[in-house]
């Protein structure tokens, strides 16, 4: 019985102790096993451990023993070839090359660099420096990050020619095309340029400077940087000054403050201002102020092509974001008007230049001078005048310059609230215009009269050297009171004109253009009303229009139509149609104009409406240059009083043709109208 207790309840649980014990005595064995084997293991790794350790640190002392003793000048050769074949260019270092690399701040100093220049420039070395001297940071440097304690250059000489094809000698990477986002140099806490000169040549704008750099260390308010550059453009004084404070333990996140002076070309460029982020020359802020005595000018200083004008004066925020420069929130004078607004300027590839413009008030002969004129502005910038010289020229014989325009791309917007015009009736002007690989295209041109506008578009295709170009300018209601002035509190003749000019032809000015063009102009008056005096000498009445001129009389006759039409050939307009009807008269007029030479030789006779006892009929003759017709009578010749209504009948067709031409709806509107009738 005790047995059979013993072998159910005490033998199994024995049982399994005795195995787990065994297990564990195994594994322990095990374990001292391996253990042994890895103590045997370890003993046997000693020695290679050794070995390797050795190996190591006699790699580190080599590694050490080398940057200590080795020659770095054996590396000049081998690397002036190299940088030779990678630019395309003769470099070379002709001084000791040092190099310290056992130090937080490893330096490098190099002596006697030489960067020749391209191969269409090859005689001018790009850069010859006596020294340079740099060190960095090694642990940013670890991350990616360079970080430089200092760079010094003594003695750089640096010539930067840039041709007439626009290639930059100082470009290295010349295959590689310039993003215009401006260097981007490492934080440079201490900056130090000795006894520095600079050469700049730009041959597209005939612009050279000579110029001297020192960046010091001094503080106190004493300039750091200096650039002071003397230098010529087109033949006129150029100078150039730069200033920036002292490279003191300057950082990244602490702006920069400059100032600039330049002054060339009749133009004068003064900007203060800050580089946000140091040694990122791509991006500062500053306020500029430009002045002189034509803004097409700047264009010798800066490479934008802008239009002629009187004497300016601008102030306003200059800002650079990389590629975009943008001069906003500007504001002063062009001659007698005021003007503001903001200019964006995108470089990097081909230039383009988008403006938006304004005037609260428009003195009409500033913008004059946009055309090509010849205008002059008071000392006090209060007015602005076009004198036209009696007998000279009466269109604008400024050259277009087409070179420019092919270099850049952009945009306008102009508008005048208000204008000054002493012999015009502009109350508003709004003009637009676009710039695209040398066509300029204006749209809209557009002058808001008193009663009227004068809207058109323009083309100039500027890609030959003489620029072709197309004109269609549509008068809609020009009061005649405005061109003929009151006399004596009489108003020799009112109504409104209507017209339109549709020219195309070759021309580098507005007088060029017009003494080639071919097209026509058109002028009608549908109505008015003319002293009766006036209208009776359209045909030299003596008895009537002398007697009533004389005596002062002050009676009007209707003017029922007046019709001027053109055809022009080579600069030669030929009178197609020119009828003048009133209540008393009917004038018909033949002859030309010559836009080149700017005369006339128009011939008008008349005829009277009604019976005269005692009549001289002549015709009257208007010669001589636009700026002084004389107008006399060709007393030897009588004109026939016949044929009056066979007259007015051969006129109905080139009327009625013209109505479209000019303003659509005019035939229901305008005597006009009732003139062909009659006719009929």
């Amino acid at each position: 019985m005790f047995r059979d207790w013993y072998d159910r309840r005490i033998a199994p649980p024995a049982r399994r102790i005795v195995a787990a014990a065994g297990t564990r005595l195994r594994a322990g064995q095990v374990f001292l096993q391996d253990g042994e084997r890895v103590q045997a293991a370890v003993r046997r790794m000693v020695p290679t451990a050794r070995i390797v350790g050795g190996v190591l640190l006699s790699l580190i002392v080599a590694v050490v023993l080398f940057a200590a003793l080795f020659d770095w000048n054996l590396l000049r050769g081998p690397i002036g070839r190299w940088a030779s074949a990678k630019y395309d260019r003769q470099i070379a270092l002709t001084g000791d090359l040092d190099v310290k690399l056992l130090s937080w701040t490893p330096t490098v100093v190099v002596r006697g660099l030489k960067v020749g220049g391209p191969d269409w420039a090859k005689d001018r070395d790009t850069a010859d420096v006596d020294e340079v001297r740099a060190s960095v940071r090694l642990a940013p440097l670890l991350i990616g990050r360079v970080e430089m304690p200092l760079l010094s250059i003594t003695r750089p000489r640096v010539v930067m020619i840039s041709d007439r094809q626009g290639r930059k000698s100082w470009r290295l990477d010349a295959d590689r095309p310039d993003d215009g986002r401006g260097a981007k140099l490492p934080p440079i806490e201490r900056l130090i340029i000795r006894d520095g000169g600079l050469t700049f040549e730009e041959q597209r704008r005939g612009l050279s400077l000579t110029a001297t750099v020192n960046a010091q260390e001094t503080a106190g308010g004493t300039a750091g940087f200096v650039l002071d550059g003397r230098g010529a453009v087109r033949g006129s004084p150029m100078t150039v000054r730069i200033e920036g404070g002292p490279f003191v333990n300057i950082r990244r996140d602490r702006p920069y403050a400059f100032q600039a002076d330049v002054r060339g070309a009749g133009s004068a460029l003064t900007a203060r201002g800050r580089i946000t982020r140091p040694f990122d020359l791509g991006r500062f802020d500053a306020v500029m102020t430009l002045e002189g005595r034509d803004l097409s000018d700047l264009y010798l200083l800066t490479g934008v092509t802008l239009p002629n004008t009187p004497s300016y004066r601008l102030s306003g925020a200059l800002n650079r974001d990389g590629r975009v420069w943008t001069f906003k929130d500007f504001d002063g004078r062009v001659g007698a008007s005021d003007l503001s607004g903001q200019v964006r300027i995108e470089s990097g590839g081909r230039l383009r230049v988008d403006a938006e413009l304004a005037s609260r008030r428009l003195d009409i002969d500033d913008l004059a001078a946009v055309l090509g004129a010849r205008v002059r502005t008071d000392p006090s910038g209060r007015n602005t005048e076009a004198p036209i010289v009696v007998g000279g020229k009466l269109l604008p014989d400024a050259k277009l310059q087409t070179d420019r325009l092919r270099t850049m791309d952009g945009s306008l917007t102009y508008r005048a609230a208000a204008v000054k015009a002493n012999h015009l009736d502009v109350r508003k002007v709004d003009l637009g215009a676009v710039l695209k690989d040398g066509v300029l295209k204006l749209d809209p041109i557009s002058f808001d009269f008193n009663r009227g506008s004068l809207n058109g578009t323009a083309r100039i295709d500027a890609t030959q050297a003489i620029p072709r170009n197309t004109v269609d300018l549509r008068l809609a209601g020009y009061p005649l009171e405005s061109i003929v002035p009151a006399r004596n509190g009489s108003v020799p003749v009112s109504g409104l004109a209507l017209g339109r000019a549709r020219l195309e032809g070759p021309g580098a000015s507005i007088h060029e253009f017009a003494a080639a063009s071919n097209g026509s102009m058109s002028l009608i008056v549908p109505n008015g009303r003319m002293r009766a005096a006036f209208a009776e000498l359209l045909g030299v009445n003596a008895s009537a229009g002398l007697l009533k001129l004389l005596s002062g009389d002050q009676s009007v006759s209707a003017i029922r139509c007046a019709v001027a039409d053109f055809d022009v050939r080579g600069g030669k307009a030929q009178a197609r149609t020119f009828v003048i009807d009133t209540d008393v008269v009917l004038a018909q007029g033949k002859g030309s104009i010559d836009l080149g030479a700017e005369t006339l030789n128009l011939r008008i006779e008349g005829e009277s409406k009604k019976p005269r006892l005692l009549r001289l009929w002549a015709p009257i003759n208007v010669s001589g240059p636009l700026t002084a017709p004389r107008i006399g009578v060709d007393a030897g010749e009588v004109v026939s009083q016949g044929g009056l209504a066979g007259l007015l009948g051969t006129l109905v067709a080139p009327v009625t043709a013209l109505f479209a031409f000019v303003d659509p709806g005019l035939a229901e509107d305008a005597d006009c109208g009732r003139l062909m009738a009659g006719a009929r």
